[in-house]
């Protein structure tokens, strides 16, 4: 992330907030989803997950029913073990891991269970889906910790306010 774009990309996120939800909820759905696919790509280009990993080392991604029958079977462990070792569920009824950072989190940030992880987790940062705007509350969110997140919306902003996503 040596990208001059980057510098100060928190604090800038933090102070653009209400920016970036104007422009979620104002902004043209239909030329904001079609932006997604080349500004999600653009932005991993420039941000290598492996020096960041925020997301693992701060949060929890949900494990449903499927996730935890798929880890429990490639960890050789039961379910009810997967559960007992790892998970909780939180105040939204959701399983999520007890320890911060991750669990599977290893020491050079790969994931140990990365062929089988929650789908949450194969998903982030949504960026080229449309959770971006479906679920603002949460994109946000995720742009306070998720410097891809950030370039996106803030790529997206630039546009809007030229009146290209209008």
């Amino acid at each position: 992330m040596s990208d001059d774009f980057f510098k100060n990309w928190e604090k800038k996120s933090e102070s653009e907030a209400k920016s970036y939800q104007r422009m979620l909820e104002r902004g043209n759905k239909n030329s904001i989803l079609r932006r997604l696919p080349d500004l999600h790509e653009e932005a991993t280009e420039k941000v290598d997950c492996l020096t960041c990993a925020r997301c693992c080392k701060n949060y929890s991604p949900r494990f449903k029913t499927t996730d935890i029958r798929r880890i429990s079977k490639h960890l050789n462990i039961r379910e009810s073990e997967l559960i007992e070792q790892y998970l909780f569920l939180d105040e939204e009824g959701d399983f999520v891991v007890k320890t911060k950072p991750c669990p599977f989190l290893e020491s050079d940030n790969t994931c140990r269970i990365y062929d089988v992880r929650p789908s949450d987790c194969a998903r982030f940062p949504y960026t080229d889906e449309d959770v971006i705007i479906k679920r603002t509350k949460l994109t946000l969110k995720n742009s306070s910790f998720c410097p891809i997140t950030f370039y996106v919306l803030e790529n997206l902003k630039l546009e809007w306010e030229k009146g290209s996503l209008k």
